[in-house]
């Protein structure tokens, strides 16, 4: 399906014009998608806190716990593609506020679980839900961005996840000493009070978000056509796929899934660290408020890291090593907590590996984006966001599984340590093989 091609070269020699209307677009329209990113993550992950006291509340072993945890990935993934096709049917403005304010109810639903096979079916239901958001919002930014602006948009964009972690993490822990009052427990008012800002902010989508350049009204109508005329040419000299490749070329497309591979340990892992350090901070003995401030401090290194690196890539245009690097370190930080038996060297620990697990998002995005044609980005977009998933899926279940049978969560962590340097060899290989034959096709002619 796809030709090989060339790196993009980097931005500095961007049109002012360009440069000062994709400067305005990103300030009317990112802030708000990563405020709904950041609701959207806590919704996901704040089982992680609910679990210090929900998990005695209704009986979940560890393994239990992980495979709610996980299921999350499997209705997730299975909803996702069609949820991709839908928005670009729909517009992105509806389907993005029908997405915010479904997961939004479903997640105030996780209050009134009362054991395994409730939690099991509020998790799917939750992912179901949620299908489609993150790979919804990766397709719009195509909308509006150039390939030039990619990473750095979608760092920021994705900056939400780690910041969501960061100040999500204090804030789950004090509501859990929320304690009783009308008769609900701490973690019961958490999932309630961190659910109302997702159907709030669903309604606020229909009212501030444009569907495309061409209907914002933010834009005057010169910088209107010149958005239009830049994505025009790319799309003009798009090169990397049919136009209109049929649904199963493009799944079965040999760079779609090893992009979805060479992501899989990277959302694995950020997945699992996100549902699970808590319990592994909490596991030395602190306490929850205390768990909570410790659990925040990987997540505020990654939120800056992640806008650097993601900016440094975008200067230089280099993807490939953006790439790579991050999920290197990934492993061997993963790998290394098997040596970690105390507080502080396990901290560290997850400093590397989480920042590692978000820096690794806008390179590897822009990366793919790169990858795949206008006309086969929704379907490749959400089929690599899917089958990356599962990473989380597989991951978080087996974490529990291993705790359950060892008693350590280090070897919990190994699966995700392996994925993660497959991922890294993948796209060091394919990555550099595509960039030598894009060369000589540009020589040839």
């Amino acid at each position: 399906m796809a030709q090989p091609i060339s790196q993009p070269q980097a931005t500095s020699s961007a049109d002012p014009a360009t440069t000062a209307i994709m400067s305005k677009i990103t300030w009317r329209i990112v802030p708000f998608l990563m405020v709904c990113y950041f609701i959207a993550f806590i919704d996901r992950v704040n089982a992680g806190f609910a679990a210090l006291q929900m998990n005695h509340d209704i009986g979940l072993t560890h393994a239990a716990f992980g495979l709610g945890g996980g299921l999350f990935y499997i209705t997730y993934v299975l909803f996702e593609i069609p949820s991709n096709l839908a928005m670009k049917k729909v517009g992105p403005r509806l389907w993005i506020a029908r997405i915010m304010m479904s997961w939004g109810l479903v997640a105030a639903g996780m209050a009134f679980v009362t054991g395994p096979n409730s939690f099991y079916a509020v998790r799917l239901l939750l992912g179901a839900a949620e299908a489609g958001f993150f790979p919804g919002v990766i397709l719009y930014l195509t909308y509006w961005f150039p390939r030039a602006y990619r990473a750095r948009i979608i760092a920021i964009f994705m900056v939400a996840i780690p910041v969501s972690s960061f100040l999500g993490s204090p804030i789950s822990a004090a509501l859990l000493q929320v304690d009783g009052v009308l008769g609900l427990r701490g973690w019961q008012w958490m999932f309630i009070l961190e659910a109302v800002p997702a159907v709030l902010l669903g309604l606020a989508t229909i009212f501030v978000l444009p569907d495309r350049p061409s209907s914002a009204r933010f834009l005057t109508p010169q910088e209107r056509e010149l958005v239009a005329r830049e994505l025009a040419t790319e799309e003009e000299n798009d090169t990397t796929a049919p136009r209109h490749a049929s649904l199963w070329a493009i799944m079965s497309d040999k760079y779609v899934l090893a992009a979805s591979f060479i992501y899989a340990g990277a959302s694995g892992a950020s997945q699992c660290l996100s549902l699970w350090q808590p319990q592994i901070i909490k596991s030395f003995g602190l306490t929850n408020m205390q768990t909570g401030l410790l659990n925040s401090i990987p997540f505020g290194i990654a939120s800056v890291l992640m806008i650097i690196w993601g900016r440094t890539s975008d200067r230089t245009g280099e993807r490939i090593w953006h790439t790579a690097i991050p999920l290197a370190l990934l492993a061997a930080s993963l790998t290394a907590s098997l040596a970690t038996n105390s507080l502080t060297p396990t901290i560290l620990v997850l400093c590397v590996a989480v920042t590692a697990t978000y820096i690794v998002k806008g390179p590897f995005w822009a990366l793919s984006t790169e990858w795949l044609s206008v006309g086969s980005a929704a379907v490749g977009i959400a089929q690599i966001n899917a089958i990356g998933n599962i990473g989380g899926f597989i991951g978080t279940w087996l974490l529990g599984v291993i705790k359950d049978a060892t008693g350590s969560y280090p070897l919990g962590l190994l699966p995700l340590a392996a994925i993660s340097a497959v991922g890294c060899i993948l796209v060091l290989t394919i990555g550099r093989g595509r960039i030598r034959v894009g060369a000589n096709a540009n020589a040839a002619t």
